[in-house]
């Protein structure tokens, strides 16, 4: 898995107003997409923001066949994001890569990474971040790690989509990142989910990449507090 559709890299701030929040980076091949978007009626406003999210995408599509096939996938995608969302989900992506690498070949691989706010007891970071795991069901590939941001716990899943959900009926991997905000009260919860579990080596590479960038500091103002997500 080594080409990206599409180039996105940016440090995005999660809000304008003062207060606690989280920046990281985007990597290669992931388009931010707006939450309210991507449930939103054809033709609303909310609709048009989304079709602009795409346009990078879409530009660098191939081909004309390329561009129609990755607008069917949107609909995977929003079926995706109403499958792992949570309350405090606060920022999706959508991952658009091919499998141009070693055996691959060469179809567009999907995947959808999210951020969300999970709030729970005080305590110290480190004991929050294994804490985070300790009653997690189904939680394999379990590691503890220091990342620039302080402690972290990593995890993995692979779940059967529900017939309700809409998902095609293949295992759903989903590698998950801990990171325990500064507060003491909160973390944040890295998602990134595909239904190309044969690449889970790789994704997982990104998981830890964008976990690399995780700041609860704003970089272009160290000394102005940020907003959450």
């Amino acid at each position: 898995m080594t080409t990206a559709f599409a180039s996105n890299v940016t440090v995005h701030p999660s809000a304008e107003e003062p207060g606690d929040g989280v920046w990281f980076a985007v990597p290669t091949g992931f388009t931010s997409l707006p939450l309210p978007a991507l449930v939103a009626p054809t033709g609303s406003p909310e609709a048009a923001r989304m079709d602009e999210s795409l346009a990078p995408v879409l530009a660098s599509a191939p081909d004309e066949v390329s561009r129609q096939e990755f607008m069917a996938t949107m609909t995977v995608v929003q079926r995706m994001l109403r499958s792992v969302q949570t309350d405090g989900t606060a920022h999706c992506a959508v991952g658009l890569h091919r499998d141009d690498g070693e055996g691959g070949n060469g179809t567009a691989l999907l995947s959808l990474f999210t951020i969300s706010w999970v709030d729970t007891s005080w305590a110290p970071r480190g004991v929050t971040a294994a804490r985070a795991l300790v009653t997690a069901e189904g939680h394999t590939h379990i590691e503890y790690a220091e990342v620039p941001c302080g402690p972290a716990a990593f995890s993995e899943t692979v779940r059967m989509p529900t017939t309700e959900s809409g998902l095609p009926r293949k295992p759903l991997l989903q590698i998950h990142g801990h990171l325990p905000h500064p507060d003491g009260t909160t973390l944040v919860l890295l998602t990134l989910s595909t239904t190309a579990v044969p690449h889970r080596e790789q994704y997982r590479a990104i998981l830890r990449q964008i976990a690399h960038t995780v700041s609860f500091d704003d970089p272009l103002a160290p000394s102005r507090g940020g907003a959450r997500s």
